[in-house]
C-alpha cells in the first residue's frame, strides 16, 4: 500500500513538473511568432528586440530549472499574482461600490475574497504570524472603509497606502530570494560546465532532455494549443451559425480541420510538438506490432525514436513552417505518405527476423506463424492500396515517384522474406539435409538486395533532380550525401564483402578432399557442426576432421580454423608436413590412412604407441581421449612435430 502510494506521489510530481515547464514553451513560440513592425525607428525595434531576448532568456531558464527550483519559482509567482489581485480588487472595490447600493452583496464577497487572498499570500511566502496578521489586515483595510462609509478621497488613499505596503513588502520579499536564485543559477552554471567537461555537450544535452521531459512538454504543448484553437474555432462556428443559419456538414468540418492541422504546424515549436505526438503514437504502435508478432527485441523498439526524427527532418527540408497555409497542407500531407512508407519498412525489419527464427527452428505451432504471417501480408498490401490511390489522384512528380519506389521496394522485401521462410519451411518439413538451400537462399536475399541497390540510386537521382530543380537547399543536400553514403556505399560495400567471402568460401571447400560411398560409410561418425549424420558425403579439412560441405562452408564465412581443433582448414602446399588426425572421435577409417600419408610419413605407424607393435587397424573407444603435454607431444613414435609457426597459428585463434 505505501509503495503504491508512494509511485502515486511520483508519478503526481512527474505530471506537475511537465505541466509547470510548458508555460515556457508557450511564451516562447508566441514571442518567435510576433509581429515586429519595422516603421518605429531603431530605437522602437532595438527595445523590443532586447525585451524580446529577455523573454526567451527568462522562459529558457525557467524551463531547465531543477524540480525543487522550479516548485519553488511557481510559488513566488503564484505569491506576486495573489498581492497583485488583491490591490486590484481594493481599487475596484473603493472605487466603483457604494456599500448602502444594491452592490452591498458583491462588497461582502469581496471582502471574502480579500480574506482568501491575503491568506494565500502570506502562506505562499512563508511569512512570520505576527507579519501575517499586519498584513492581512492591511489587504483588508480598504473594504473596512468602504464598509465604515469614509470618504471617497479616503478610501483611494486607504487602497493606495495599502497597495504600496503589499508591493513594498513583495519587492523585498523578491530582493531577499534573488540571493537564493543567483546561488541557484551558479550552481546549474557548475554542475553543466562539469559535465560538459566530463561528458561532452551530446551527453549534456541528453542528460537535460531526459531530465525535464521535454518530448512530454511538448505533447502537453501542442495538444493544448490544438485544444484552445479547436474550441475557438468551434465558438465561432456557433456564432455564425446562430446569425446566418450556417448549415454544418462535411465540408464544413473539413475546413475546421484544415485549420486545426495547418496553424498545428507554423512554427518550429509546433513542429516539434507534432513530432512529439508521432512519436508517442509510433512507439505504441510498436509495441503492439511486436506483442502481436510475439518479438521480444529491444532494437525493435525504436520506432518511437525514428519516425519523430524522420518527420522533423522532412519538415526541415520542405520548411514546412515557413509556407503559406494552403501550400503547408499539401507539403504535410506528402510528408506524412513518405512517413507511412518509411514506418512499413521499419515494422518490416522487425518482422523479418521473426519469421526467420520461426522457419529456421522450424516451430510447429500454427498459432505463433499466423501474427507474423498476417503482418507480413498487411505490410504487402497497404503499398500497393496506397501507391493505386496516389496515382489516381495526382500526376507523377518526384514526390509521387519516390513514394511509389519506396512503396515497390518494400513490396520486394516482402516477397524476400516470404520466399527465404518457405525455403526454410520446406527444409523443415521434409527433415532431411538439403544441402542447395544456403544456395537458394542466398540467391534470393542477393536479388533483393541488388534490386534495393538499384532503388538506392534511383532515389539519389530523384533526389538529386528535386534539389536542383525544385526546392534545393542545405539540409537535403545533406540527407542525400546520407543517403549516398549509407544506402548505396555501405551497401554495396558490404554486398561485395559478402560475395567474396562466399567465394573464397567455395573455395577452400573445393579443394578439399571428398569422401563419398563406402569410405564415407566405415567413418561411422557425424558431423561435428549439426551433429547429423554423413548422408551424401563429407569433406575431409587438413586436420582429418569431417563435415557436412554446407556446414563447413557457413564456418569458413566467420573463420579460416577447424571447428574441432582451430588448425587453419585452407593452407596452401608449402611442403611441410601435416599432423594425422583420425576422424572427429579418433577413428581412422580402414586403409585411409596408409593409403593418404605412407608416403609422406614414410610408412611411419600413426596409431602406434612407443615400444609396442599394436595392429594397424586398432580402433580407438568412443570414449576414449589420447592427450599429450605440448614437451610429450614431440616424442611420440610416429607423429611429427608441428612447426612452430603453426603452433602459433593455432594459439592466435583460440
Amino acid at each position: 500500500m505505501a509503495s503504491a502510494q508512494g509511485r502515486l506521489g511520483q508519478h503526481l510530481q512527474a505530471v506537475l513538473d511537465v505541466v509547470l515547464r510548458v508555460p515556457s514553451i508557450f511564451i516562447i513560440d508566441a514571442i518567435f511568432n510576433s509581429y515586429s513592425d519595422p516603421g518605429t525607428g531603431w530605437t522602437g525595434t532595438a527595445g523590443r528586440a532586447l525585451i524580446r531576448a529577455l523573454g526567451i532568456l527568462v522562459s529558457s531558464v525557467v524551463l531547465v530549472l531543477s524540480q525543487k527550483s522550479l516548485f519553488k519559482f511557481y510559488t513566488l509567482f503564484a505569491a506576486v499574482l495573489l498581492g497583485a489581485a488583491s490591490v486590484l480588487i481594493n481599487y475596484y472595490g473603493t472605487s466603483h461600490i457604494d456599500f448602502y447600493s444594491t452592490y452591498n452583496r458583491a462588497a461582502l464577497g469581496l471582502g471574502l475574497l480579500q480574506l482568501i487572498l491575503g491568506l494565500g499570500y502570506v502562506l505562499l511566502l512563508n511569512v512570520p504570524s505576527l507579519c501575517a496578521a499586519l498584513l492581512v489586515l492591511d489587504v483588508m483595510l480598504p473594504l473596512w472603509g468602504l464598509m465604515l462609509e469614509l470618504p471617497a478621497h479616503v478610501r483611494q488613499a486607504l487602497a493606495l497606502a495599502s497597495g504600496a505596503i503589499l508591493a513594498t513588502h513583495a519587492t523585498v520579499n523578491l530582493l531577499w530570494k534573488l540571493k537564493w536564485f543567483y546561488y541557484s543559477c551558479r550552481y546549474v552554471y557548475l554542475l553543466l560546465r562539469h559535465m560538459y567537461r566530463i561528458y561532452g555537450l551530446q551527453l549534456l544535452l541528453e542528460d537535460t532532455w531526459k531530465r525535464i521531459r521535454f518530448p512530454d512538454i511538448l505533447r502537453v504543448f501542442w495538444l493544448t494549443r490544438m485544444t484552445a484553437q479547436a474550441v475557438i474555432l468551434v465558438y465561432v462556428v456557433r456564432v455564425v451559425r446562430s446569425e446566418s443559419g450556417l448549415q454544418l456538414g462535411w465540408d464544413l468540418f473539413w475546413d475546421l480541420t484544415s485549420n486545426l492541422i495547418i496553424s498545428g504546424c507554423d512554427s518550429m515549436l509546433t513542429v516539434l510538438g507534432m513530432s512529439a505526438v508521432i512519436s508517442s503514437l509510433a512507439h505504441y504502435l510498436g509495441l503492439s506490432i511486436l506483442a502481436f508478432i510475439g518479438s521480444t527485441e529491444e532494437e525493435d523498439k525504436r520506432l518511437g525514436f525514428v519516425a519523430p526524427v524522420l518527420f522533423f527532418i522532412l519538415a526541415l527540408q520542405t520548411g514546412l513552417s515557413g509556407l503559406d497555409p494552403e501550400e503547408r497542407l499539401i507539403r504535410l500531407s506528402r510528408n506524412m505518405c513518405l512517413l507511412l512508407t518509411a514506418i512499413l519498412h521499419f515494422i518490416h525489419g522487425m518482422t523479418d527476423p521473426v519469421l526467420m527464427s520461426l522457419s529456421a527452428s522450424h516451430v510447429s505451432s500454427v498459432r505463433r506463424h499466423v501474427p507474423v504471417l498476417l503482418v507480413s501480408l498487411v505490410l504487402f498490401a497497404l503499398p500497393v492500396l496506397l501507391s493505386y490511390v496516389l496515382w489516381h489522384h495526382y500526376v507523377l512528380n518526384t514526390w509521387l515517384f519516390a513514394v511509389t519506389a519506396f512503396c515497390v521496394e518494400l513490396c520486394l522485401k516482402v516477397l524476400v522474406s516470404l520466399t527465404v521462410y518457405a525455403l526454410f519451411m520446406i527444409d523443415g518439413f521434409y527433415n532431411v539435409l538439403w544441402e542447395k538451400l544456403d544456395d537458394y537462399v542466398y540467391y534470393v536475399r542477393s536479388t533483393g538486395n541488388v534490386v534495393e541497390f538499384v532503388f538506392g540510386v534511383i532515389m539519389f537521382g530523384n533526389g538529386a533532380y528535386t534539389m536542383m530543380f525544385e526546392s534545393g537547399s542545405k539540409i537535403r543536400a545533406c540527407m542525400m550525401c546520407l543517403h549516398a553514403y549509407f544506402n548505396i556505399y555501405l551497401q554495396a560495400k558490404n554486398g561485395w564483402k559478402t560475395f567474396i567471402n562466399r567465394r573464397t568460401a567455395v573455395k577452400k571447400i573445393n579443394s578439399l578432399p571428398e569422401v563419398k560411398g563406402t569410405r564415407l560409410r566405415e567413418i561411422e561418425d557425424v558431423c561435428a557442426i549439426c551433429y547429423q549424420e554423413f548422408a551424401a558425403s563429407a569433406r575431409i579439412t587438413p586436420c582429418h576432421h569431417y563435415f557436412h560441405a554446407l556446414c563447413l562452408r557457413k564456418w569458413l564465412y566467420i573463420q579460416d580454423t577447424c571447428p574441432m581443433c582451430h588448425q587453419r582448414v585452407y593452407i596452401e602446399d608449402d611442403g611441410h608436413e601435416r599432423t594425422a588426425f583420425s576422424n572427429n572421435n579418433g577413428y581412422a577409417a580402414p586403409g585411409q590412412e596408409r593409403a593418404e600419408f605412407e608416403g609422406e610419413e614414410g610408412g611411419a605407424d600413426v596409431g602406434g604407441a612407443a615400444g609396442g607393435a599394436e595392429p594397424e587397424n586398432e580402433l580407438l573407444e568412443d570414449n576414449d581421449s589420447i592427450e599429450y603435454d605440448e614437451e610429450e607431444w614431440g616424442t611420440q613414435p610416429g607423429v611429427t612435430l608441428v612447426e612452430e609457426e603453426y603452433i602459433n597459428d593455432d594459439t592466435d585463434s583460440n
